[in-house]
């Protein structure tokens, strides 16, 4: 379903269209491409698999025992990712790897984190992409060259993430701190600096609206924030039930009016930003769900744990009423209506 204007009624009957089972271990991120209807997730099984998100259709599925898949994301090219590694990352310090899931090849090598990229975003604008490791860095790179194009170092568990537009990048680290960098300039510093009021914990997770206005963090407390994306001040915040194993992951729907996340105790919510108010609860049916996001240009999301679940409005609910919204799980052959 192409995306129109949503409305609580319809973020009320997303229901489960289509259900993958067939992963072996926890499915560790999932990214959408920007302007195909193409989706992509590693797993702990070492896969990288590859959907038709309009037909709810797997079209490969690539392993890679070597290096592991952990965090993913599509670059421009409908076919081609950038992937970090989970094993040998000592002995081979390959940290990144960009690859063509066209004829399964490793198109380039990026070293230099000596420890495991826990966040990975590419520019919208042109072959630049950062990545955030537990070694305390954030690097920025082009995909045209192996060579690390800077570095920043930082205290903490850092997060990144580029504004929709591709000028502004922010950075989390320890303490709650976010600090917005000029893309083009970055090596000056920081030009503002937001804190968290209250909130020490580590962000394990950002996004940008698509309207660059608001900031959407997540962090290991399961707490979630909107932030003014310009001033920093706080536009809401929910709590979530604690996670001991499983940071979870929100989500802006593609208006910004909406935000969608997994909970610790394995629903999902929906919350109006406007209004400040919850919109929808369900049982994720799948446990925790880890990985949650929407896709751009259309009225699904995906929720991932061990197992990958699409979501779609479901028309017969539309005029039902808000207590009544239980979903159950589709079989595996169910398929996404057109």
């Amino acid at each position: 379903m192409s995306l129109t204007v949503l409305d609580d009624d319809m973020v009320r009957s997303m229901s489960i269209g289509a259900v993958f089972s067939d992963f072996v271990g926890k499915i560790n991120s999932i990214d959408f491409h920007r302007k195909e209807d193409l989706l992509v997730t590693a797993s702990e099984d070492d896969s990288v698999r590859f959907y038709d998100i309009a037909n709810a259709k797997l079209l490969k599925t690539t392993y890679h025992k070597k290096h592991g898949a952990d965090r993913i994301c599509f670059t421009h090219h409908p076919s081609s990712v950038i992937c970090s590694s989970r094993h040998n990352l000592e002995s081979t310090g390959e940290s990144l790897r960009y690859l063509s899931m066209y004829d399964n090849r490793c198109l380039r090598y990026f070293k230099g984190h000596k420890e495991r990229v826990v966040s990975l975003c590419m520019s919208p604008i042109n072959d630049s992409f950062m990545s955030g490791s537990l070694d305390h860095s954030v690097r920025i790179w082009d995909l045209r060259v192996n060579a690390c194009q800077g570095i920043l170092r930082l205290r903490g568990r850092p997060t990144v993430a580029y504004d929709q537009q591709g000028l502004v990048f922010a950075v989390a680290m320890e303490g709650g701190a976010i600090k917005l960098f000029d893309s083009r300039s970055y090596d000056k510093g920081p030009f503002d600096t937001f804190l968290v009021g209250g909130d020490t914990a580590e962000v394990c997770d950002i996004k940008f609206s698509n309207d660059g206005k608001s900031m959407l963090l997540t962090t290991t407390d399961n707490n979630i924030y909107v932030l003014d994306a310009y001033g920093g001040e706080k536009r809401c915040g929910f709590s979530l039930e604690p996670s001991q194993t499983t940071n979870i992951e929100a989500t802006f729907t593609p208006d910004g009016q909406y935000v969608v996340s997994g909970s610790g105790d394995g629903t999902i919510h929906a919350w109006s930003i406007n209004m400040r108010n919850e919109v929808a609860s369900w049982n994720s049916n799948i446990g925790v769900a880890s990985c949650l996001k929407w896709a751009p240009r259309r009225a699904m999301f995906v929720a991932a744990s061990t197992v990958l679940t699409f979501w779609i409005p479901d028309n017969s609910k539309l005029n039902a009423e808000p207590g009544s919204m239980d979903t159950e799980p589709a079989t595996q052959s169910q398929h996404i209506s057109q």
